[in-house]
Parts: C-alpha cells; sequence; structure tokens
C-alpha cells in the first residue's frame, strides 16, 4: 500500500501523540505501507514546523528525528506531473505526489479541499481516522 500523509496529519502526529496521525506514523514505522514523499513536501514541512505557534509546542529533537525518518526511510516520488485540481493551489502538489507515487491513499484533514474531491486517479482521498480503520 502506497501513501501520501499530508503535512497537516504528520504535524498533528507530533502534537498528539494519542492521536490518529501518530498511530498511522507508528504503523508506518513498523513497514505497513510505504510512505511517499518529495522534496519541496519535506521542505514545507520544516517550515511549518519551524512557525512559532508549532515550535513552542513540539520538542526540536521530535520533530528532528520525524523530519529525519521521513527522509531515509519514505519512497521520493520524483518528478510531478503538473496538477490543477484542488480548491486550493497550494495542495495541489499533494495531489500530483499521490499521481506521481501512484498512491492508494492520501491522508489528510483538510475537509473543505482534498477531502472534498474523494479521490484524484486511482488515489482514495481520506481522513486519518478513516485510515487508521483500516489497520484495526
Amino acid at each position: 500500500m502506497r501513501v501520501v500523509l499530508d503535512t497537516n496529519i504528520i504535524v498533528s502526529a507530533l502534537l498528539a501523540p494519542a492521536g490518529k496521525p501518530a498511530t498511522i506514523i507508528r504503523i508506518w514505522l513498523d513497514g505497513k505501507f510505504t510512505l511517499l514523499s518529495w522534496a519541496a513536501h519535506l521542505d514545507e514541512l520544516r517550515a511549518t514546523l519551524q512557525k512559532p505557534r508549532i515550535a513552542e509546542r513540539i520538542k526540536p529533537h521530535k520533530a528532528g528525528r520525524l523530519v529525519n525518518q521521513i527522509k531515509q526511510f519514505a519512497q521520493d516520488v520524483g518528478a510531478l506531473p503538473p496538477v490543477e485540481r484542488s480548491s486550493d493551489p497550494q495542495d495541489d502538489f499533494l495531489l500530483a505526489m499521490a499521481e506521481a507515487g501512484q498512491a492508494d491513499y492520501l491522508v489528510t484533514g483538510d475537509k473543505s479541499g482534498l477531502l472534498a474531491l474523494g479521490t484524484h486517479k486511482a488515489t482514495r482521498i481520506i481522513t486519518a481516522s478513516d485510515f487508521a480503520a483500516l489497520f484495526a
């Protein structure tokens, strides 16, 4: 199973260690699915983790460890196809990652944007709760 995790899911995993996003990260680290990544996605994650309101709530070593794990163990999708489908153009790269990486799932908390699409090509777009339930 191949999966793209929206930045909001990864950040949520660090903010709430008992929540569904954190469960998803543990499932990934246990080797239950292939996490797809892209260099600019990691850049966005780093930038988000450095925002003052987030940085004050997450210990730097925990954020750095997770970024390094993603960099080391996730599969890079390489070049992205052009995609202009999301109501928020800044989210189009996630759809492009899903397409380039032939993702089965894109997991997001973006209710008004990505989740409203439901699918992109062969990729299902679902919530963290729905994705975690696949492993229950």
